[in-house]
């Protein structure tokens, strides 16, 4: 399975951080440094792929889909798990669209902290956010049978940052619309989606 990182519009320390912090991978700045096929890491049988562009190319699903196309070489029965964070989840929400259009595999799609984004698609979408209010307000333009929220809140940056020290709550709408379920790390959240879509 390949994993898609797209960040927003941040400094690259933050993404390098989230992927130590959340996949537990090491990383450096020559890893991240743009360039068009950049595949970051293996591990297991996941391939880490970051959108390498910074600013507003974050916005651009074309951008997006155009990297996909060069890491994979037009592999479209290569499944791919979208994370996206803030800015970027408007690029990767469209991309992901096309790329399923197009004939791809979207095993899933993580949008953290997309607040004030639509998300909608033929394919599992879940959310995760920094504080109650932004889970809330933003699950009313949609989200996944599961998703997380930060308990108690931190700030914006901070659950790209760090999602291994974020504590939050898993919050299933099987058990009806807001209620929560177990208390978990942003990081542990990320991990039980990814085992539950391996063995998809």
């Amino acid at each position: 399975m390949n994993i898609f990182i797209c960040p927003g519009i941040h400094e690259p320390d933050l993404t390098e951080s989230f992927i130590s912090g959340c996949l537990n991978l090491n990383c450096d700045r020559e890893t991240l440094r743009p360039r068009s096929d950049r595949t970051v890491a293996q591990n297991s049988d996941n391939n880490i792929l970051i959108f390498p562009e910074q600013g507003v190319l974050t916005l651009s699903p074309f951008h997006i889909l155009q990297f996909l196309h060069n890491c994979l070489k037009n592999r479209l029965e290569s499944p791919v798990f979208f994370i996206s964070f803030s800015a970027g989840v408007v690029g990767a929400i469209m991309a992901a669209r096309w790329w399923q259009l197009l004939g791809g595999k979207v095993k899933a799609f993580i949008a953290v902290d997309g607040w004030g984004v639509p998300l909608w698609g033929d394919f599992p979408i879940h959310r995760m956010s920094h504080d109650y209010f932004t889970h809330w307000s933003s699950s009313l333009l949609g989200s996944g049978q599961s998703n997380f929220y930060a308990e108690p809140s931190v700030d914006h940056l901070s659950i790209w940052r760090s999602p291994q020290t974020v504590q939050g709550v898993l919050t299933e709408q099987s058990l009806g619309l807001y209620q929560n379920s177990d208390r978990l790390t942003a990081s542990d959240f990320v991990h039980l989606l990814l085992k539950r879509y391996e063995e998809k």
